[in-house]
Parts: structure tokens; sequence; C-alpha cells
């Protein structure tokens, strides 16, 4: 690729926030300070989340440049290790982001719901209306890929906008609003042993995690970054420190606006906050935003997901009917009703945010261990590039393995609290396991008979 074609520094630090930058932030808080029991474990868990995001984008550059190759994971995964795992892997991925779709689709339930509903119907009521307007999400813009509609770079500005929009209304409360008293915990705190803070600390990353999560497809751009080995650490620096202090500012106005007693029991937390300082207008105003920008998300998913499964299909990995197209509109009839039909049945089976949260999260860590794990194996396989001008991250292998011990940390904090986490480990581990014998087993069926 020519150079003055390649991603400068400025464009690839606006990939990494765009990438990071999603409605998590509108919804995790309060799962994270639900699991600390004081503001400063709170707020550790977020920068401890941030350094683990810049460690983890540094190693998938590195993957991303010494093998730039179309097809991303599955193509290092099948480099690295074996065609079983990175279909097992890939396939675990499209499942993760059908969870993701649905969490951010819950949340904008969450909040519909809070504007015409709080207090005036039972909370039983109030769940089924969430999972009713979830899926009602997914089904509208099922129907709309259906007709051929693409996203354009004019939905992209105006789902930019929104976030922008609410992050700064966000950050506004802290020179509008009076600091609230801290609530007492001194008492509280005398009970709690090291290990319930390590136990707080593993479930706050949790939803940390989530938050943080889209750097890893920097490995798509290693390769597509002029001067690779100062522009792409810069961009990661500055990208994920831009989204550390944004992070780290909305939650501090969260617990200054709202209160730390306060936030660890509540859900539609970025209204919550706007209704104290500007009124309740503002708050229904505010929700209704949260709610486009939850249809927009969902949009980008129902739009890019199918696609994997028809690169998958031509890879020979699925089978082709993922690759059958409507012959008028050109849509993935097959990939998008299928993707679609998993979204669904994760709404039916979670019925609530936190429930998939772990199952998403500890489906991601198999993803990212084994990912980012894969570093280790390309360095020794492209050793030849090193003085190639690739990007070659520093303190090799200190970051990657931190990365990678950090996930592994995560998911056995999700296997040891597996009751609260609603047996997500183990639903996790029987996916995988799933995914794993169907590649076999296709493979079994695409031999010719003797």
């Amino acid at each position: 690729m020519a150079t003055n074609s390649k991603l400068k520094l400025f464009d690839f630090t606006m990939i990494v926030v765009t990438l990071v930058i999603g409605m998590g932030i509108f919804r995790t808080p309060v799962n994270v300070a639900k699991a600390s029991p004081d503001s400063t474990l709170f707020f550790a868990a977020w920068i401890a989340g941030g350094l683990v995001a810049i460690f983890g984008a540094l190693t998938y550059a590195e993957i991303g440049s010494r093998l730039p190759v179309t097809g991303g994971y599955y193509k290092v995964f099948s480099y690295a290790y074996h065609p079983s795992v990175a279909f097992a892997i890939n396939c675990i991925i499209l499942v993760s982001n059908a969870a993701s779709l649905s969490m951010v689709a819950l949340v904008g339930g969450e909040y519909i719901t809070a504007i015409f509903f709080h207090g005036t119907i039972s909370e039983i009521l109030i769940e089924r209306l969430e999972i009713a307007i979830a899926i009602g999400a997914v089904l509208m813009f099922y129907g709309v890929n259906l007709l051929g509609l693409r996203m354009s770079a004019t939905v992209q500005n105006v789902l930019a906008i929104i976030k922008i929009s609410l992050i700064l209304l966000l950050i506004m409360p802290l020179f509008f609003a009076d600091s609230l008293p801290e609530p007492s915990t001194a008492t509280a705190l005398q009970n709690i042993q090291w290990n319930d803070y390590i136990k707080a600390f593993g479930t706050g990353l949790i939803a940390v995690s989530f938050t943080y999560g889209g750097y890893q497809q920097t490995i798509n751009f290693g390769a597509e970054v002029n001067h690779p080995n100062k522009n792409v650490p810069r961009g990661i620096f500055i990208g994920i420190a831009t989204i550390i202090i944004l992070y780290l500012t909305i939650n501090y106005a969260y617990v200054k606006v709202i209160g730390f007693e306060q936030l660890q029991h509540s859900k539609n937390i970025a209204a919550l906050m706007a209704g104290k300082v500007f009124g309740q207008n503002a708050e229904k105003t505010l929700s209704l935003f949260l709610f486009l920008g939850v249809l927009a998300y969902v949009n980008a998913l129902m739009m890019s997901n199918p696609r994997v499964m028809f690169a998958m299909s031509e890879d020979a990995i699925l089978p082709d009917i993922f690759k059958k197209k409507n012959s008028k509109t050109g849509v993935l009839t097959i990939s998008l009703t299928v993707f679609a039909a998993i979204c669904i049945l994760i709404i039916f089976w979670a019925k609530e945010f936190d429930k998939i949260l772990s199952f998403s999260i500890f489906l991601d860590c198999f993803g990212m261990v084994l990912s980012a794990a894969t570093i280790f194996i390309l360095r020794k396989k492209t050793k030849h590039l090193d003085d190639t001008g690739i990007f070659k991250m520093k303190l090799f292998p200190i970051l990657p393995l931190i990365f990678i011990l950090t996930y592994l940390f995560v998911a056995v904090t999700i296997i040891v609290n597996y009751k609260e986490n609603n047996y997500a480990a183990a639903i996790g581990t029987a996916v995988m396991i799933f995914f794993g014998g169907l590649y076999f087993v296709i493979r079994k069926l695409k031999q010719p008979s003797k």
C-alpha cells in the first residue's frame, strides 16, 4: 500500500477511540459500583481496565502487523494453532457479538421503560417490556437489513454526534451540581477481608472489560498505518489514554451527582443524572437519545456479523448456504436470519443485562487469551520481519503476559462465582466444546464417500 494512502496518526487514534467507546459506559458503572465495597476500588477497576486495554491493543497491533491477512481472527488462529480452534473461536466471537447486541438492546429497553412505565406497573411487567423492546429492536433492524439498506456515512456521523452529545451531557453536571455527601462506609469496611477485595476487583473487571472492549480490532490495522513503529504505539496510547480520562471523568460525575450508594442500585444512570441536574424533561430526552444510540449499534452489528459468516462460508468452514444472497437486494438472507435468531434466543434465555454480561465476557476470555497468545508463536515464525519496519511492541513479553493473566483472572472470577454469574462459565465452556466438535462434524460430512 502506498504511503500516502496509509492511516496517519490522527486517523489511527480516532479508529481506536471509535472502536472502544460504545454504549457500555451508560450502564456498566452500576455493575462495577455494585461489586465494589467503596469508591476507591470502583475507580481502581476503571484505571486497571484502561491499562490492560493499552497492553492488549499493542499486542493486537503487532499481531496484525506481523500477519496482515484478510479474514482477521480466523486466519491468525489457523496459522498459529489449528483450523478447528480457529473455527470454534470465530463462532464464539459471533455468539459473543450477538450477546453484546442483546445486552445493548436490553439497555435500550431499560431506558424506555424508565421513561414511560416507572412506578406505574409491576417489576415483572417492566422486565417483560424490556425484553419485548429489545426483541423489537432486533426484529426491526432485521427487517431493515432484509430490504437491503446499507448503513451510510450519514448514519455513522449521526451516531458519533449522539455519543459525543451524551458524554458531554454526562460531564456537564460536574459544573452545575453541588457535590453530594459521600455516604460513610467505615462500618461496612471493618468486616471486609483482603480476599473480598480481590473478589470485588475481579467482579468489577467483568463489566469494565466489556466497556473497554473493541481495541482488539487493531489487529486489522497493524499493517495499514504510516510509520507503524512510531504511529501505532502513539495512536494507541493517545486514544486509550483519552478514553481512560473520559471514562474516569464520567464515572466521577456519576458518583458526585448520583452518589455512590445510589449508583450501586440504579439502572438508567445517565438519564437519572440528567434529571437531577436539569429536571425530568432532560431525563426523558436523554433516555430517547440513548435509545437512538442503541438502535444504531444494533443495526451496525446486524450488518457486520452476517458478513463474517459469509467469509467463513467462502473459506469452506461453514456450509455454502451461508453465502446465499437475495438476487434483488444482495442481502445475505440466511446469515442475517441466523444471527438475528441467535440474538433473540440470547435475550429470551438471559432476560436481563447482568446475566448476559458474564456469559459474553467469559466467551471473550477464550478469544482474548488465545488470540493474544499467538504473539509468542508469531514472533518465532515471522522473525525475519523484525527489521522490515513493522510495528514491534516494547516490553515484550511483559505486556502480553499481563494482558493474558488479567483475562484469566476475570475468567476464574466468573467460574468461582458461578451462582452469582448464572452458570455463565459452564454454559460458555459447553458452547466452546460444541463449536470445536462441530468443526470435525462438518469436515467429516464434506469428505467424499468411498
